[in-house]
């Protein structure tokens, strides 16, 4: 993984750049950025620019011995840790294919995230942590010496699954680790990591992509053309893992089917509410997912269209028309708001593997007593 590789944030890697020129790279860093962003990439493109034999001003050059090994992840001195199976109080199981797994699933899916990674592993209804047994091995393995003479480097994965006792375990390594050692921590969940180790990183703060930035990815790798890569964008809010996922759909029918949900609400017309319910059902999960994500994106809309805000707005041609028509009279300022909350409480649920038909019903509930007015 080359910055190059990374659509947009320039500030992101000049900074990144610059702290390695001028030797102002911490010792701990957490590269913490919202799912679907750029975080692990980034992280992972500063360990190929560290490695290169031959960087330049901007990036690495992308063809030496160890640029080509990172693309593989295969460096001797670049060690992960990830959330894995655990079988004993103390130790995880030590699958050996676990870490071939991983490497695979990064290269498959850079922008992936926990659930993904559950998933590629078939690691469905098991607990996940990363145990004070992987804490030792972490140790360890930082206690050797550099291979190659360079940066030994470990990367931690979701940090936000260290068992607390594996975090502990890791502190005083984190605050007084060998000459060149860096520890990259990656995460979309800053906020469920111990203080103690939150204390004890640089943070790097990587924002999601913008609308353009999508747009001019999905395009330049001819993933779309541009007026679906437009509209991709807008539903994708900044999420290049869900952008992917749209791809492969008819992208321009998501706003379409949040419209006909919401007349449906609107006309309390419930035989056409539960049949949309066991529609919904049927999907699969992250179809489901990605619906409550397109009305939350129309929510945004519509609030931006009641406060005045028409040039933020990001829909076009018949969404535009459904958010003129929708905002105001029929949802005002604090339906909105109320509907904003209970989709993502939506989404929550769908996470944990709720009963999609139950989500979905409820919802409608909610949104038709606000549209149509029921008490």
């Amino acid at each position: 993984m080359q910055f190059a590789d990374i659509p947009g944030l320039p500030e992101t890697k000049e900074n990144l750049i610059n702290a390695v020129k001028h030797n102002h790279l911490a010792h701990a860093l957490l590269f913490h950025g919202p799912e679907g962003s750029a975080n692990l990439t980034m992280a992972l493109a500063l360990c190929t620019y560290l490695y290169c034999e031959k960087p330049s001003d901007t990036d690495s050059c992308g063809v030496c011995s160890s640029c080509q090994r990172m693309s593989r992840l295969l460096m001797p001195d670049l060690n992960f840790a990830m959330p894995a199976i655990t079988t004993t109080k103390d130790d995880e199981e030590d699958k050996p294919d676990l870490l071939a797994n991983w490497r695979k699933f990064v290269i498959e899916q850079p922008y992936g995230n926990v659930h993904d990674f559950i998933y590629f592993n078939n690691f469905e209804k098991k607990q996940l942590n990363i145990s004070k047994g992987a804490a030792r091995r972490i140790i360890q393995s930082l206690s050797l010496m550099s291979f190659e003479g360079g940066y030994k480097i470990m990367m931690i994965w979701a940090p936000e699954f260290l068992h607390p006792a594996a975090a502990n375990a890791l502190l005083k390594i984190l605050e007084e680790p060998q000459p060149k050692t860096l520890f990259i921590l990656v995460t979309s969940h800053a906020d469920q990591l111990l203080t103690t180790i939150l204390s004890r990183t640089q943070k790097v703060t990587i924002r999601g992509f913008s609308d353009e930035e999508v747009k001019n990815h999905l395009v330049a790798e001819d993933l779309c053309i541009e007026a679906s890569a437009e509209q991709i964008a807008m539903l994708a809010d900044g999420n290049l893992r869900e952008a992917y996922r749209l791809v492969d759909q008819v992208e321009d029918l998501q706003v379409k089917k949040i419209r006909e949900w919401f007349l449906s609400c609107y006309k309390a017309d419930f035989k056409s509410i539960f049949g949309l319910a066991d529609d919904f059902h049927k999907s699969d999960k992250e179809a489901q997912k990605s619906l409550v994500l397109t009305g939350l994106n129309v929510l945004r809309e519509i609030l931006l269209k009641n406060a005045g805000l028409d040039d933020l707005l990001r829909t076009h041609d018949e969404d535009r028309d459904f958010v003129n028509k929708i905002s105001g009279n029929i949802l005002k300022e604090e339906h909105v708001g109320k509907l904003y909350g209970d989709f993502n409480m939506a989404h929550y649920h769908l996470e944990r593997n709720g009963n999609a038909k139950f989500i979905f019903t409820d919802l409608s509930m909610n949104v038709t007593r606000l549209m149509a007015k029921i008490s």
